[in-house]
């Protein structure tokens, strides 16, 4: 296995897309993105479709997956450390405005993760 290349993406975005129902994926997203966070990397998360959930107070508390670090853990560290959004189209589908947000997450559109993914260096991942 080669060394990491030095120029590599220093940004990572990552859209999740699942929900209680595909709580390993799901976690995934969230792992990853705190695992990039430990080791100095900016980070976005994008919280789609049924992950948009998530983002409301007590909802995190719902995924549960056998030998992972609890969603709502992971999703501290996003918000401490990194930006976390809801994605406008999937809010308003499910009747989330940002009063039912926790604290420091933001709703935006797709014209905002379009920009965030075409910075230089920047990574998209999704899940």
């Amino acid at each position: 296995m080669s060394e990491p290349d030095s120029t590599a993406s220093q940004r990572l975005v990552i859209k999740s897309t699942g929900g209680t129902t595909t709580p390993e994926t799901t976690n995934q997203a969230f792992t990853v993105a705190a695992a990039a966070l430990a080791a100095g990397v900016e980070v976005s998360v994008w919280l789609t479709g049924e992950s948009s959930w998530f983002a409301v107070p007590g909802r995190a508390d719902e995924l549960v997956v056998e030998h992972a670090v609890a969603i709502r853990d992971l999703l501290s560290v996003v918000l401490e450390a990194g930006t976390l959004t809801v994605c406008t189209q999937c809010a308003v589908r499910r009747g989330i405005d940002a009063t039912d947000l926790l604290p420091g997450v933001r709703i935006a559109g797709a014209s905002t993760f379009v920009e965030e993914i075409m910075v230089p260096g920047t990574q998209a991942l999704v899940y």
